[in-house]
């Protein structure tokens, strides 16, 4: 494993990972998304969980857009063009997460819509001793307002999958040749059914984590689990946590492990998301599949040493920071710092002051910038 104290950059720029590979002909967007977007409240610096009965202080405080903005935060600072239908309250929080995706962080919202007198779904995270507690509350908002009848044209999509439900959307994105990247949730209904996951059959990849996928497949590993999810998609990456990541790739018949990066957790909120992102940009950049892997753990572990969900993503800037920083340690495994040489073409410049000012901790402060 690759081992990095934890420290942060000090710039953030923009990177075009896919510039070598554009065209006049390429649709106008990168990734296209939707789902439910959050107002994420993190509470920050707990020296232990909330005890009943008492009054817990926490010495800090964040505020982002989270849910699906987790991962179309991830998407866009890694330098996609990034399209996101979602519906928004029109509250001040709903203002505030439309502002701070738009205005902040660059994603085209045209797909989304604003709800009249529907309230934003808001969730309060408390994280200590490396773990997260959250407390959410919401109202599902009417179906008609929550994503536009047809996709816009993208070079990929990220969908989650849901036990015995089509998305149609999924089906008509693929046929107008959208490569599609699924994960999946926790199956409340206990039945594990691989065959419920109907849309998968028009999935190019599908990244569950290791108990979802050993319990969609019934294998007693992770790896053979992979192998089996192979035969259904053409590509099965399965995320191993402390482990890293294995993918096969069904087409082909090879296959790729990656360790993890050695990296103290501040906070797990969003990590899936950062990696599958990780993972869709470097797919889309024509990157060898263990290069990937390599990439998407790697924001992955940048992640978590930070707090919140769409907060902690990282950019280029975090990225290059990391690469030169593990480069000065002075027992840092040549065969681990070879792993990620791939970078060194791609990587920016330091040229700004970080961290930039990219959440407020109380809504109505200003905008993020």
């Amino acid at each position: 494993m690759i081992a990095s104290d934890g420290e942060r950059p000090y710039c953030q720029a923009h990177v075009d990972p896919l510039a070598g590979l554009r065209t006049s002909q390429d649709p106008p967007w990168d990734v296209y998304l939707t789902g439910t977007v959050f107002l994420d409240i993190v509470f920050t610096g707990l020296d232990s969980a909330p005890v009943r009965g008492t009054e817990s202080w926490a010495r800090g405080m964040g505020s982002s857009p989270g849910g699906v903005a987790n991962m179309a935060t991830a998407l866009a600072r890694l330098g996609l063009k990034t399209s996101l239908a979602a519906a928004f309250g029109d509250d001040h929080y709903g203002e505030y997460c439309w502002d701070a995706l738009e205005q902040g962080e660059g994603i085209d919202l045209s797909p989304s819509r604003t709800v009249s007198g529907w309230h934003s779904p808001v969730t309060v995270s408390m994280a200590y001793e490396g773990e997260r507690t959250m407390v959410s509350h919401g109202h599902e908002p009417p179906p008609v307002e929550t994503a536009p009848e047809h996709a816009p044209r993208a070079r990929a999509a990220v969908a989650s999958l849901a036990p015995g439900t089509r998305a149609q959307w999924i089906a008509e994105s693929a046929r107008a040749g959208t490569r599609i990247f699924a994960d999946v949730g926790w199956d409340d209904t206990g039945r594990w059914d691989l065959a419920g996951l109907a849309d998968l059959e028009h999935c190019e990849a599908f990244l569950p984590n290791a108990e979802e996928a050993m319990r969609y497949t019934g294998a007693r590993c992770p790896r053979a689990a992979a192998h089996a999810l192979a035969e259904h998609v053409p590509l099965a990456v399965v995320t191993l946590g402390s482990e890293g990541a294995y993918a096969v790739d069904g087409r082909t018949g090879e296959t790729a492990a990656v360790p993890a990066i050695d990296v103290e957790a501040l906070d797990p909120t969003g990590a899936g998301d950062v990696f599958v992102a990780g993972f869709v940009m470097g797919t889309l950049a024509d990157w060898p599949l263990a290069d990937r892997l390599a990439f998407a753990g790697l924001t992955a572990a940048l992640s978590v040493q930070e707090f919140g969900g769409s907060l902690s993503a990282p950019g280029w800037s975090e990225i290059a920071a990391w690469w030169r920083r593990v480069q000065s340690v002075d027992d840092q495994d040549p065969a681990a710092l070879r792993r990620y040489a791939f970078l060194e073409g791609l990587l920016p410049e330091v040229t700004r002051p970080w961290p930039l000012r990219r959440a407020v901790p109380t809504i109505g402060f200003g905008r993020s910038v």
